[in-house]
């Protein structure tokens, strides 16, 4: 078990699994295709494992945890934790996208948001291709699988790729890709992570 203060942590897997424990009595096993958000506010503990299963066959894990700021004012909120199965789904041909947090393309999902957020995952198959709509302040993409570029520029895979503001693009692919979109509204004040 370890602490977290004055974030939220998203956890998304796109295989294996993860038995979450917290402080607030919280115990969820994660899994591919549920978004699990903790928000650490003023103080949470928790402890993240591979479920038992998992270990005996040889535990196997794919996925991205990403760490939100908190906003302004917001960053003691009373800790919480939710799970959401339920999340809207836009396909367009050869085009798929998994709307974990916010709105994208007229569609939002449950999942709580402290300020105005994206994040999603898109699966391209070969030509497929998807808007990038410059609807937030800050924009980035991450290639977590097969080839992919945005407006001619090519992604590098795990690598954070910042977009331009203020501009529409378009991410396609060849020979098919899965991508993280995450983004939202910029924070008046700055932020820094000091850990451990």
């Amino acid at each position: 078990p370890h602490p977290h203060i004055n974030l939220a942590t998203v956890t998304w897997l796109f295989d294996g699994a993860i038995n979450h424990r917290d402080s607030l009595g919280t115990a969820s096993t994660i899994r591919p295709g549920t978004v699990n958000l903790m928000t650490a506010g003023s103080g949470i503990v928790h402890s993240e494992r591979s479920p038992d299963d998992e270990r005996k066959g040889g535990a196997r894990m794919f996925g991205m945890q990403t760490w939100l700021a908190l906003p302004d004012g917001r960053e003691e909120i009373d800790p919480a934790f939710e799970a959401i199965t339920e999340l809207p789904l836009i396909e367009d041909g050869r085009a798929t996208a998994i709307v974990i947090m916010g709105e994208l393309g007229g569609s939002r999902a449950e999942t709580t948001t402290y300020a105005d957020t994206i994040y999603a995952e898109i699966v391209l198959g070969a030509g497929g291709a998807i808007p990038l709509e410059e609807d937030a302040d800050e924009r980035a993409v991450m290639l977590v699988g097969g080839e992919a570029s945005v407006d001619g520029h090519v992604l590098k895979e795990f690598e954070l790729a910042v977009l331009q503001p203020g501009r529409d693009m378009t991410l396609e692919s060849k020979s098919g890709a899965r991508v993280m979109l995450l983004g939202g509204e910029a924070f008046e004040t700055k932020r820094h992570a000091w850990w451990n």
